[in-house]
C-alpha cells in the first residue's frame, strides 16, 4: 500500500466512512429466543447466507417445536438451547431477536440488558405500561438498544408517505391519519396452535386485536405526528365471535386526538381481505397508502387571494424498495449492533413506549366506556 492509499483511508476513517482500523466488521451472531411466535417462520430462512449477520442459536423449551422447527428447515440439534440461561453461558451473542409471547419480552432484556446484548422483538413492545417501564429502566442500565419489529416498517410506501408529507410538505400539515390493520382471524388463517395458545390470551398478549393489530396504528400515528402523545384516547371493542375467542375482543377501533389532528386505528380480526393500510389526510390534500409498494395522492391548491381552489387528479406512484440498513429487519437489527445506525423512528423504544400507553389507554377507555386523558391519568 502506498502512502497516498494510507492517507486516503486516514482520511476516511476520521470523517467516519470507515472504522479506524479500515476493516470489515465480522457479521453480527444473533440468537433467536421463542418459537411460539409464528413469525419466527420468516427469521430463519431470511437469516441464511448472509455475510453481515449469522444465527448462532434458538431458544426454545418445547421439544416438540424444536423438532418441527428443525425438520423444516433443516436445524442441527446443535443449534438448541433449552433456556436461555443456557444460551447465554454457551454462546457469545451480540444481539436476540425475540419471538416469545408479549407477556415474555420484559424476562427477555432483563437477563440480556446487563450482558450488553441488544434485544429486538416482535411488535408489540409490552402487554402493558408495567412491563415497558421496567423494559425501559433495563435497557437504560445496561446501555442496550430494544428495538420493536414491525412488518410495515420495511414498506417502502410508508417512507415514502412520511417523506412526502415531512419533509415535501406536499399536503400541508397532517388533520387526520387513519389506519387498518387485521385479518379474518389468527384461527381463521390457520395460525399454529402455540401462537394462538398465547394470542388469544388476555394476559400473555395484553388484549386480543387492540393489541396484535392496534399497535400498528399507534406506531405510525405517533411516528408521523413526530413523537407526541396524543391528548386523549377513546376506544370502542367488541367479541364479535365469542366462541372462537371466549377471552379477549377481535375488533376495536381507538381514536386519538391532537391539538390539530385525529388518529383512527382501526384493528380487527374480522376483515375479510387481510389489510394494512393507511390514509393521511393534510390541510391542503391526501396521501393514501393502500399497499407497502403503492401511494396514492391528491393536492389541493388555491390563488393568491386563497378563495379559488384547484384540486389535482390523484396520482399514483411506486416507491423504489427499500435499502442498506433499511431494507429489512435483521439488516437493521446488524446495523445497530456494529454502531452503524442509532435506533430511532417506528423501531425505537422511546417511539414504543408511546405506542405502548396509547393501548393501555385504549384499554382502560374500552373497560370504561370513558374518553382517556393521557396527561390527567395516574399511572400513563
Amino acid at each position: 500500500m502506498n502512502c497516498r492509499s494510507i492517507l486516503f483511508i486516514g482520511f476516511l476513517a476520521l470523517s467516519g466512512v470507515v472504522s479506524q482500523s479500515a476493516e470489515m466488521p465480522g457479521p453480527v451472531n444473533f440468537a433467536i429466543v421463542g418459537l411460539v411466535h409464528d413469525h419466527a417462520r420468516g427469521f430463519i430462512p431470511s437469516a441464511r447466507g448472509r455475510t453481515d449477520i449469522q444465527l448462532v442459536g434458538i431458544v426454545e423449551a418445547n421439544q416438540a417445536l424444536v423438532a418441527r422447527y428443525a425438520k423444516n428447515y433443516n436445524l442441527g440439534t446443535n443449534l438448541f438451547f433449552s433456556s436461555l440461561d443456557e444460551l447465554l453461558a454457551k454462546t457469545n451473542v451480540q444481539a436476540v431477536a425475540t419471538f416469545t409471547s408479549t407477556f415474555d419480552h420484559k424476562r427477555v432484556v432483563e437477563m440480556c440488558a446487563p450482558r450488553g446484548i441488544t434485544v429486538m422483538m416482535e411488535k408489540p413492545l409490552a402487554v402493558n405500561m408495567e412491563h415497558a417501564r421496567a423494559i425501559q429502566a433495563a435497557a437504560k442500565k445496561g446501555n442496550i438498544q430494544v428495538l420493536v419489529n414491525y412488518e410495515t416498517t420495511w414498506y417502502p410506501s410508508n417512507t415514502e408517505a412520511y417523506s412526502m408529507v415531512h419533509d415535501h410538505h406536499a399536503i400541508g400539515d397532517i388533520r387526520k391519519v387513519v389506519v387498518h390493520d387485521g385479518h379474518r382471524g389468527p384461527q381463521e388463517i390457520g395460525c399454529s396452535a402455540d401462537f394462538l395458545g398465547w394470542l388469544t390470551d388476555p394476559v400473555q398478549n395484553g388484549g386480543g386485536a387492540l393489541m396484535d393489530f392496534g399497535c400498528y396504528g399507534a406506531d405510525l400515528i405517533t411516528w408521523l405526528m413526530d413523537g407526541k402523545k396524543p391528548q386523549s384516547v377513546l376506544a370502542v371493542t367488541q367479541q364479535i365471535k365469542p366462541e372462537i375467542y371466549p377471552k379477549v375482543e377481535d375488533e376495536a377501533t381507538i381514536l386519538l386526538t391532537y391539538s390539530t389532528a385525529q388518529g383512527i386505528i382501526q384493528a380487527s380480526w374480522n376483515w375479510a381481505i387481510d389489510r394494512k393500510d393507511m390514509e393521511i389526510y393534510g390541510q391542503s390534500g391526501y396521501v393514501l397508502v393502500p399497499r407497502k409498494d403503492l401511494i396514492k395522492m391528491r393536492v389541493a391548491t388555491s390563488d393568491v387571494s386563497g378563495q379559488r381552489w384547484k384540486v389535482s387528479e390523484e396520482t399514483e406512484k411506486s416507491p423504489a424498495p427499500l435499502t442498506g440498513s433499511l431494507g429489512d429487519p435483521l439488516s437493521y437489527l446488524a446495523a445497530v449492533v456494529q454502531g452503524k445506525v442509532q435506533a430511532a423512528g417506528l423501531s425505537s423504544l422511546e417511539l414504543n413506549m408511546v405506542v405502548t400507553e396509547i393501548l393501555d389507554a385504549a384499554k382502560e377507555s374500552a373497560r370504561t366506556g370513558k374518553r382517556v386523558e393521557l396527561a390527567k391519568s395516574p399511572g400513563f
